[in-house]
């Protein structure tokens, strides 16, 4: 399973005064099990992006391949979509609606039309894979716990309808930093036993750097750059240009090369950076 996306445009009110070219002729492949970051800066055309390949929108022109299946011909069963397919909006937790956490989870899983059974087995293991015990959280009105905890219950709604790919829109939004670490580290763990793919939107990029294995950046609705996070915040002039910031690692050792104290490498990570600089100033 992989994305495969092929000259995709999207125009919003084509052919009126307030006609908006969203996306212009975007192409990529995301291979199966990549963790993929998605950056730029507000306006970029993330959201629209996130929606076409989600099925909520469709494009102007162009082609969005889920495995073999084209999910923009016409006629393509949007059922068949979400069961490919989970979306993580921002702020997922304003989403919850049911009286307890296991009907809100229980509630994807159910319209795909599975057994009782299945449902609930589905649901036991979402809630486990967030960091949640199901025995403690089953029976509790999601509007009582707490904002870290309501955005699991949240992103255990989609996990339970099993995606081949899962999308995550700034899902540290708003967060904590212990919060915003402990969500990331749930991602990673999901990742990691799902084996999907992932796709996490983020303006924060030393989350980018640490976690992704492929980097996407648009700007003005066009991918600019596609790579590794190490070729991608190589480019930092580049990226500044745009509105975006090298990760804080990068930004740190160059401004001690400014000032005199040579640093070797490029690290992405402040830990990398600690060690580097640890080295580059040792007697």
């Amino acid at each position: 399973m992989a994305i495969k996306v092929e000259h995709l445009n999207h125009i919003y009110s084509p052919g009126q005064p307030h006609e908006h070219k969203a996306l212009e002729d975007v192409s990529f492949t995301v291979a199966d099990g990549t963790f993929a970051g998605l950056i730029g800066h507000t306006g970029s055309g993330k959201s629209t992006l996130l929606q076409l390949l989600n099925g909520l929108l469709k494009p102007t022109s162009g082609s969005i391949f889920i495995g073999d299946a084209d999910i923009t011909r016409p006629g393509v069963s949007m059922l068949k979509i979400r069961r490919k397919t989970g979306l993580v909006f921002q702020y997922p937790e304003y989403q919850l609606f049911e009286e307890t956490v296991a009907l809100d989870v229980a509630f994807g899983p159910e319209n795909l039309g599975l057994a009782p059974e299945e449902v609930d087995a589905r649901v036991r293991e979402a809630i486990a894979l967030v960091g949640l015990d199901y025995d403690e959280v089953k029976n509790a009105s999601p509007f009582t716990l707490s904002g870290g905890q309501k955005r699991r219950v949240a992103i255990a709604g989609v996990i339970a309808m099993k995606p081949e790919i899962l999308i995550l829109d700034e899902p540290t939004a708003g967060l904590n930093p212990q919060a915003h670490e402990e969500i990331l580290d749930m991602i990673c763990r999901i990742h990691e036993e799902t084996k999907n793919i992932t796709l996490l939107v983020s303006h924060n990029m030393n989350d980018i750097a640490r976690l992704a294995d492929q980097v996407l950046v648009l700007d003005g609705g066009r991918l600019v750059m596609d790579g590794t996070p190490e070729e991608v915040f190589a480019r930092g002039d580049e990226l500044e240009r745009i509105g975006l910031a090298r990760p804080d690692a990068l930004r740190i050792t160059g401004q001690l090369r400014r000032s005199g104290i040579f640093v070797e490498g490029s690290p992405l990570t402040l830990e990398e950076a600690a060690d580097l600089i640890a080295k580059a100033v040792a007697p």
